[in-house]
């Protein structure tokens, strides 16, 4: 997209800055992810089913005080724009360059009027596709409850030292080099050092760290065995922040801005450094190749199945989707006391929108998505496929079945007591909905579009297009029986036999 109409976009796309909240999340979204070996933004990569900058924008909405949102956008910028749209209290940024993430904190922060606005500025990755509101609810609380200028949210590795690729945390020690006591220092944090500079360190002399006055003594290994490490997730009193960010300095070897530079920025000014771990690991994971993007998704599975294990049936807890405002309906049905009797065989996707219901079986590789309403005691066999768009309505009434590979899309109703047979495609749109009437057997390889079938009706290896099917009843009293309909064909004059 021409650079002009991306700017364009930013402005179109922006909500205005409310100056009446007093926090902000600025989400850095701007990077490409090379590793991640795809034409995708690594911030449109999926966790569950949602682009990763999506969760990380949707926990910070629901877990910090009514806040305004900045998303920094560069590679793929459009594509990010898109996903999350125009939103209340929602900003775009445009990083044009990529300098480091300090640079990247001030594209975010530098059209925000200081002189207007008091408060905390949150800083997050756009690839935290696991980070939750529970965990920027807890970091927010430990912060205004903290007397720190700014805080690092970090994480605790628990695997093999020796792959932990991550900066250290390096904090105060209890005493000084000369083993006099740090007093109100303890804990504060001095710097996070990036592996690759502790690996380069020498093992036969220490590594001298000078803070409040005094002399702190860190060994190469003693660093090498942090297990405390910097995730990415910062919170700032903004009036500091907004004084020290383009302080920071690109004199280093790849001549880029870095927000841990922040931290010695803060200390040189006097003002305190905190940092806090949050209970669950996993929701500070990032990628940055398709295997750890594996990992997380499995996470997310793994999350979804330990809610549900219990309240509904699974049939392979490491093959199933389920949409989490789906899941958060189950646990709603739940609650009412009543058994649910839901059974979800393997490789079922319950997308977006689908309204679940009692005594319902979905049977292997059943797919379904779009605003889907199942009635009660419905069975979708092997390979069912029912969807509809975003502004239609699917509805599949009461003690109805529908059997192996139907093809079912649109705005639909399926009356109570139906049977839908194996090899039936059946589809009906704005201008013409389908509906179908209470105890219709359809079966054979039937095709049917935007059609009206009344109730108690069988069809069978027909293919009806518009069409209005009323009961008839025989003088013996059966319903006459709809079979074999075809309508004429159209383009003979195009068709002609082989030799």
């Amino acid at each position: 997209m021409p650079e002009n109409k991306i700017h364009q976009m930013v402005n179109d796309l922006s909500s205005s800055f409310d100056y009446t909240l007093n926090e902000t999340a600025v989400i850095l979204a701007a990077g490409h992810g090379k590793r991640i070996k795809s034409h995708t933004s690594k911030m449109l990569h999926k966790i569950w089913e949602v682009p990763t900058v999506e969760r990380v924008y949707n926990a910070c909405k629901k877990g910090l005080n009514k806040a305004n949102m900045v998303v920094v956008v560069g590679i793929k910028a459009e594509n990010v724009m898109d996903v999350i749209g125009k939103r209340e209290n929602a900003l775009f940024a445009l990083q044009e360059e990529q300098n480091g993430t300090g640079h990247a904190v001030q594209v975010g922060i530098e059209n925000i009027d200081s002189s207007k606005y008091v408060g905390t500025v949150f800083v997050l990755p756009g690839d935290m596709g696991l980070f939750d509101a529970e965990t920027i609810k807890m970091f927010r609380d430990s912060f205004n409850q903290s007397d720190n200028d700014m805080m690092v949210l970090t994480g605790l590795y628990e695997g093999d030292i020796n792959e932990n690729a991550y900066g250290r945390i390096v904090r105060v020690k209890d005493t000084d080099a000369n083993g006099n006591s740090s007093g109100d220092d303890k804990g504060k944090v001095i710097e996070i050092k990036e592996y690759k500079d502790i690996l380069s360190l020498s093992d036969n002399e220490p590594y001298i760290l000078k803070f409040s006055g005094k002399n702190y003594s860190y060994s190469r290994q003693e660093l090498i065995e942090n297990i405390e490490f910097n995730s990415g997730v910062y919170a700032f009193k903004y009036d500091h922040l907004i004084r020290l960010i383009n302080q920071i300095s690109s004199d280093n070897v790849q001549g880029e801005i870095y927000i841990t530079d922040l931290i010695d920025l803060f200390n040189k000014d006097g003002l305190t450094v905190g940092a806090v771990s949050p209970n669950k690991q996993y929701v500070l994971m990032g990628f940055n190749n398709k295997s750890v993007l594996h990992q997380m998704d499995d996470v997310a599975r793994n999350l979804v199945y330990e809610k549900l294990k219990d309240i509904i049936e699974i049939a392979d807890p490491e093959d199933f989707y389920i949409d989490e405002d789906v899941v958060e309906k189950i646990i709603v049905m739940d609650k009412e006391g009543i058994p649910l009797d839901i059974k979800i065989g393997k490789g079922v996707f319950i997308g977006k929108g689908v309204n679940l219901n009692y005594n319902l079986t979905l049977k292997k590789n059943v797919y379904l998505s779009g605003n889907v309403r199942l009635g009660k005691n419905v069975v979708l066999w092997e390979n069912a496929y029912l969807s509809c768009f975003s502004n239609q309505t699917l509805i599949v009434e009461d003690n109805v079945e529908i059997l192996w590979g139907d093809l079912i899309k649109g705005n639909i109703v399926i009356g109570e007591g139906s049977r839908i047979e194996s090899s039936v495609n059946m589809t009906g749109s704005d201008e013409n909905p389908l509906r179908i009437g209470k105890n219709v057997l359809i079966k054979g390889t039937s095709y049917i579009y935007g059609s009206k079938i009344e109730d108690d009706i069988h069809i069978e290896h027909s293919v009806l297009i518009k069409k209005k099917i009323e009961k008839l009843v025989k003088k013996d009293g059966t319903i006459q029986p709809i079979k074999f309909y075809l309508p004429m064909p159209e383009g003979l004059d195009a068709v002609e036999e082989l030799g």
